[in-house]
Formats: C-alpha cells, sequence, structure tokens
C-alpha cells in the first residue's frame, strides 16, 4: 500500500511527538511492505510566525491532496495576545471545516498496567475503562455566532450554540455504526432539560436509533455523565456529544485513564481521509526537554492505518506494542508511579518501535 500523510507539527511538544509517529509509521510500512510518504507543513504558532497565518492555504491544500493528515500541537502563550481568528487554535478550527470532519472519535482506555497512575478507586478501576466518546466537531458553540457589543452595564459577549438536523443525524449515525462493532450502547450526552438546541438534540438522536435496533440507546445529561464518568466509567460504551460537551467530557476520561498524554483521537468526514491527534495540547513548558509522552501520537498513527487505511492488523501490532512497553513497566513522567523506569519521549517512541518488529 503506497499511502501519502500530511504532518502538521505545530507548536511546542508537537514536533517532538510527531517525530516519534514518524518512526512508528516508517517500522510498520518496513514489517508489512508498505509505503507512507510524509510531508510537513506549518499550522498554529509556527504556521503564524512563518506566514502570518495559522493554517496557510498550502497547508491545507497539501492536506486534500494526501492520504490523512497527522497533527501534533498548537497553541502557546506566546500566541494568546494576538485577534481570535489569528490564534494558533483558529487554525485548527479551519482545517477541521476545510476537509469536512464533522466526527470526532476519541477512545478513552485505562491499560491494567496503567491502573496505579488512574486516580479512580481501585475497585472502580478495576472493573475497567473502554469508552469511545463521539464528538460532534464542525457544529455547536464553537461554530456559532460570536462577538462582542457595547450594553448598559459595559461590554458584553456572546456565542451562539446551534445545531440542525443534518449535523445531528449524521453524526448520531457514526456513533451507532461504530456501536454495532463494540458493545452495541449508545449513551447520548446533552443538557435537554435547558437548552433548545439539546432539545432538537435529543429529539434527531431517537429518531436515527429507529434505523439501528439492535443498538441500545440511553440518554444523560451531561453534569451526570461527568459525575458518572468517575463514579464508574465501565458502564459507557459510545459516548455520542456535541462538540462542546465533548471537548470537556474526552479531558476529563482522560484523566481517568491515567494520564490526558494516551488518549488519541481521529477526526472523520464522509471520506476516507481525516485527520489524527494527540488530545493534549502543545505543553510549551516542556518542548524540547524529551520528557512529553509520546503514546497518545503513536496510537493516533493506529487510528489512522485502521480508519482511514483500513489496516487493522497493523494498527493492531501498533496498540500490542503499546501494552507490551507499558507491561515492561516503562513510563515517561505524566505516568510515572513507584517502581516503574522513567523514560523520555525519543525511548519511549524507540521502545514501542522495536516491538512492533519483534512481535
Amino acid at each position: 500500500m503506497n499511502k501519502r500523510i500530511t504532518l502538521l507539527p505545530g507548536d511546542g511538544i508537537g514536533p517532538e511527538i510527531i517525530d516519534q509517529a514518524v518512526i512508528i509509521l516508517d517500522q510498520v510500512a518496513a514489517k508489512f511492505g508498505h509505503t507512507f510518504k510524509t510531508e510537513a507543513k506549518p499550522a498554529g504558532g509556527a504556521a503564524i510566525d512563518a506566514t502570518g497565518n495559522p493554517m496557510p492555504d498550502s497547508s491545507v491544500a497539501a492536506c486534500r491532496e494526501s492520504d490523512a493528515v497527522l497533527l501534533g500541537a498548537v497553541g502557546g502563550p506566546k500566541w494568546d495576545h494576538l485577534a481570535g481568528e489569528l490564534r494558533p487554535e483558529a487554525g485548527l478550527l479551519r482545517i477541521r471545516k476545510e476537509l469536512g470532519l464533522f466526527a470526532n472519535l476519541r477512545p478513552a482506555v485505562l491499560y491494567d498496567a496503567l491502573r496505579n497512575a488512574s486516580p479512580l478507586r481501585s475497585d472502580i478501576a478495576a472493573r475497567g475503562v473502554d469508552i469511545l466518546i463521539v464528538r460532534e466537531l464542525t457544529g455547536g458553540l464553537y461554530f456559532g455566532r460570536r462577538g462582542r457589543t457595547k450594553g448598559a452595564s459595559g461590554r458584553e459577549a456572546f456565542d451562539t450554540e446551534m445545531y440542525n438536523e443534518l449535523e445531528i443525524r449524521r453524526i448520531a449515525r457514526v456513533a451507532f455504526s461504530l456501536a454495532r462493532e463494540r458493545r452495541r450502547k449508545v449513551t447520548s450526552v446533552d443538557k435537554a432539560n435547558i437548552l433548545d438546541s439539546s432539545r432538537l438534540w435529543r429529539e434527531v438522536v431517537i429518531e436515527t436509533a429507529a434505523d439501528y435496533p439492535d443498538v441500545a440507546l440511553e440518554h444523560m445529561y451531561v453534569d451526570n455523565a461527568a459525575m458518572q464518568i468517575v463514579r464508574d466509567p465501565s458502564q459507557f460504551d459510545v459516548l455520542l456529544t456535541t462538540n462542546m460537551f465533548g471537548d470537556i467530557l474526552s479531558d476529563e476520561a482522560s484523566v481517568v485513564t491515567g494520564s490526558i498524554g494516551m488518549l488519541p483521537s481521529a477526526g472523520m468526514g464522509e471520506t476516507a481521509r481525516g485527520l489524527y491527534e494527540p488530545i493534549h495540547g502543545s505543553a510549551p513548558d516542556l518542548a524540547g526537554r524529551d520528557v512529553a509522552n509520546p503514546i497518545a501520537t503513536i496510537l493516533s498513527v493506529a487510528m489512522m492505518l485502521r480508519h482511514s487505511f483500513g489496516l487493522a492488523e497493523e494498527a493492531r501490532a501498533v496498540e500490542r506494542a503499546v501494552s507490551r512497553v507499558l507491561g515492561r513497566i516503562f513510563r515517561t513522567a505524566d505516568i510515572m508511579s513507584p517502581g516503574m523506569t522513567l523514560v523520555g519521549t525519543r525511548k519511549m517512541g524507540g521502545l514501542i518501535s522495536a516491538e512492533i518488529i519483534l512481535n
């Protein structure tokens, strides 16, 4: 198989973790006889510094012409003074919109070897955590009408939460289809007791569920869902929710699994081309110190192999390699616990790469 991948290393630790992802891709290619051609393009703060634009047209064009996109992380305090549309995060929103990536898949899995790194009580952690969060990605509060005005009480600001039936139905179909490949349960998270947009969300999800009679559907308010992720995450299979709620809940779920450095994600649309990225930020305080956890990015590579390229065996090889290295007590600083062996970014990537070849 020959595939072209556009790399968007971005800012902070982004280039370091992307370097480890490329090593993993090279090992998979060598073992299974594929060719993966990668090309790096500027994005985020690095693109602002180089071009004045957080997502230059040339980067967008490269992403459109590739078979998949792998992103590191964007942002940092260096660019916080810029207007909203010029900040690094605006580039991320743009590429998601340009590529039509309306579905964000965020698996949260607690590895047995990392139970001690989870803040969950031991008996709760023992029940296991395997949640697939399906987050709507191109609608809702992050893309609604926004602005600032002056009123009788001074400055005012507004952001509008808006969803239409098409947006809700297509993300619901993604969630129900994926649930069929898992444990056949969807928990739809909203705030239908307060928000009109959530009431429409719930109506359309119920209508869509009729096409998936083999999948159980339950509804949960977002505040209760946040509590239940801590109280008993084993109850969840596929968790379907809006853009903002999914952003918040997936970060909460990442802590349950031991570290935000463990969670990959995939942005998918109508085509096989997707954008893959760890859910953590750019962590500029860690940049250049060889201490960042590359596992979320490496697992994002596994998601790319599975969802964009249809290479399930190769994806499992990467995931098994991660599990074996963790089982051999190697840890980066964010998942370190007593009795474990501390390693840096490059060492962790190298260990996982070696496991791919050996097993």
